[in-house]
């Protein structure tokens, strides 16, 4: 049986794959990586953390969330014993918002703790956001220290893993949201000269695997049945 370990997005918690896991295949064997919410991690440092999640005798597959896909891009273009594929939700490979860049000094100043929930949730929810799917986005965050979102977020503006993407032989999906005001469809563009790579689209927005768990367990459980353990 492969194993699919399961990389969260910029809470790091792990905490708000609990409506894709409920949707999922309960015979898939899953891992949910979790990131320190009182460390000021880089992406170096959460590569660490997220390598020592995975499987020591197990094959295995990498779905990454978002702000998680450099890190798995990374891991997988080591060639780990054991790694079967890769899956990308909504994610990039350097800064999806390169305009953004010239903002790197202003992020410590981003008030991330006083920002009313509705104002998060708009971009990553947009229309699908409901009362549930707010309460808790703000719950989970309210676990995460504010200078390890600002540290996460500066990582994400100045990120760039293309070169390694040549390194990666496996089978790639990449999960796109139809919806997405966060990470653009010009994101993705850089996976498709991958040769094993494939995408599939989805209604939904920014947070893919909370608002449309169903349709993204459906693509995800058709990819773990082609994979070859062996």
């Amino acid at each position: 049986m492969v194993r699919l370990v399961l990389l969260p997005g910029l809470d790091g918690t792990g905490s708000l794959f609990r409506g894709f896991l409920k949707a999922l295949d309960p015979g898939i064997k899953t891992i949910i990586v979790s990131y320190p919410p009182d460390r000021d991690m880089d992406y170096d440092g959460l590569k660490a953390i997220a390598r020592s999640f995975l499987p020591e005798n197990d094959p295995f597959i990498l779905l990454a969330e978002s702000f998680s896909g450099p890190i798995a891009i990374s891991i997988a273009a080591s060639q780990p014993t054991g790694l079967r594929g890769l899956i990308l939700t909504c994610s990039f490979a350097r800064n999806p918002r390169p305009l953004l860049a010239p903002l790197l000094p202003l992020v410590r100043l981003l008030p991330v703790r006083a920002a009313p929930t509705a104002l998060l949730a708009a971009p990553a929810l947009g229309r699908f956001a409901t009362p549930a799917r707010r309460s808790e986005l703000a719950e989970i965050l309210s676990r995460v220290r504010p200078s390890v979102i600002r540290t996460r977020l500066r990582a994400v503006l100045t990120v760039d893993v293309r070169a390694l993407l040549a390194r990666i032989d496996l089978p790639v999906l990449y999960l796109r949201a139809s919806e997405d005001r966060l990470v653009p469809r010009s994101a993705s563009d850089d996976f498709a000269a991958m040769p094993r790579v494939r995408f599939a689209e989805i209604e939904a927005p920014h947070f893919l695997l909370q608002a449309n768990p169903e349709e993204a367990a459906a693509h995800v459980e058709a990819f773990l049945g082609e994979i070859d353990p062996l």
